[in-house]
């Protein structure tokens, strides 16, 4: 009786000390704050998980998404055992406990085991394939967690063997919702004196967040931990500032778009400096990299485009940068792109080559597609004359005939055309060249 007195006491000095987001966490599927495509009513995760019907899954999410949350909740609705591990401390040693322990429980309860393996990537090959046999049989039933892409870190064969679900960033809607919900929940959230938090403050950690409840609700802690130190009656920007040792965007949503606007223009407009210090006040106000790195992805086509085109790649390697290394190193390889797009040749042809085709393809009859070019690959396609008078270009001395390529009722129509700067000096003559083929070609 002593013993389960004191435990008990434990385990509620543990609960008030534990931190905001684990005091928090839902008790019910209905508690749960996004992830509607897999728990909303009639989805398939909830209703496998209602029905106590789970086969093996993987949970695959960034941080703070909710996967150790809906592994609880597995826990509560499940009349299987639920054993929890975690990969990062956890060995075959501590699988094949757990092994013991299904198996006697199965045979002696006729009762099944669900094992929770939380970053289930952690697990190298060899202990993967330690647990597979033992899922294969359907002794356990496997909840693994992951952050990271479970194709290129977990084997092929457990992964056959386990249903994937993918969790997504939080929407800001939904961290907003969490941090109400936890300045007003007395019982589990900052207490009945729960301090007030200003609109801005609030909205910084919501912004900040990237879609991780566990961090925004930490930072919220922190944040109201700072102002009672302090002696403030409310939360205040500065006090999430500090929390989250981040500054705070200083415009609203028109000037942070007049801000990103500027940057684009200034890398189009060929400054690199106008560019590096635009990119330096976004990043010093916390804003996403991924939105920056998109954006330069996009001006890489839209205003260099065939005058450079390894333009596109230093674009795309950024961006690539910044999911693989993250921040704050990869504010290098943004400046790098930044200092490349800025100075490389300019060119639009790219955009108004796609919108003349595009308004052909809309206000023009859709033509049928010409005989020559039609697919030949199946039976009969010979006889219907589909590829007849088709010349494989590789078979001329330049790999390149003089044949039509469009509908009668767009040929001839010029979509690219090529700008004066960069590599669209030499492709420009290499195509006007081959378009007077085609024309006189066409005319004959």
């Amino acid at each position: 009786m002593a013993s389960d007195l004191f435990g008990a006491a434990r385990e509620d000095r543990l609960a008030e000390r534990a931190p905001l987001a684990a005091r928090l966490r839902p008790r019910s599927l209905d508690e749960v704050v996004g992830q509607e495509h897999l728990l909303g009513k009639g989805r398939p995760l909830r209703v496998l998980i209602e029905t106590d019907r789970l086969s093996s899954v993987i949970l695959w999410g960034p941080p703070g998404t909710g996967k150790t949350t809906i592994a609880r909740l597995i826990a509560g609705e499940t009349a299987k055992a639920f054993e929890p591990l975690s990969a990062v401390s956890a060995g075959v040693k501590d699988v094949r406990e757990v092994v013991a322990r299904a198996r006697a429980r199965l045979g002696e309860h006729g009762q099944g085991t669900i094992l929770f393996l939380d970053e289930v990537h952690r697990f190298n090959k060899t202990q993967q394939d330690a647990l597979l046999p033992h899922v294969e049989e359907g002794l356990l039933v496997l909840v693994g967690a992951t952050t990271e892409n479970p194709y290129f870190s977990l084997t092929s064969p457990l992964l056959s063997r386990s249903t994937l679900f993918r969790l997504e960033p939080l929407q800001p809607a939904h961290v907003r919702e969490l941090l109400e919900r936890a300045h007003d929940d007395a019982e589990r959230g900052l207490g009945p004196d729960a301090l007030p938090v200003d609109d801005d403050a609030l909205a910084h950690l919501v912004d900040r967040s990237e879609g991780d409840a566990r961090h925004a609700l930490t930072s919220l802690e922190v944040a109201y931990r700072l102002a009672i130190e302090a002696e403030r009656d409310r939360v205040t920007l500065a006090d999430a500032e500090a929390a989250l040792a981040l500054r705070a965007l200083r415009y609203g949503d028109d000037e942070h778009y007049d801000v990103l606007s500027a940057f684009i223009k200034s890398v189009r407009g060929s400054d690199p400096d106008a560019g590096l210090y635009w990119l330096a006040r976004m990043v010093e106000a916390g804003e996403d990299p991924r939105l920056i790195a998109r954006r330069l992805v996009i001006l890489a086509s839209e205003d260099i485009g065939m005058a450079d085109p390894m333009a596109l790649v230093v674009a795309d390697a950024a961006a690539r940068a910044v999911e693989f290394v993250g921040m704050p190193e990869a504010q290098l390889n943004l400046a790098q792109a930044v200092i490349h797009l800025a100075l490389a040749p300019k060119s639009n042809s790219v955009i108004t080559g796609l919108s003349s085709a595009f308004e052909d393809v809309r206000e023009q009859p859709a033509g049928s597609v010409p005989v020559h070019l039609r697919d030949a690959s199946y039976p009969g396609a010979g006889k219907l004359g589909h590829g007849k008078g088709y010349v494989y270009p590789h078979d001329a001395p330049t790999s390149w005939v003089p044949q039509e390529y469009r509908p009668a009722e767009v040929a001839g129509n010029v979509y690219y055309r090529p700008g004066s700067e960069g590599a669209e000096v030499g492709l420009a003559e290499r195509l006007e060249r081959r378009r007077a083929r085609v024309e006189s070609e066409r005319d004959e």
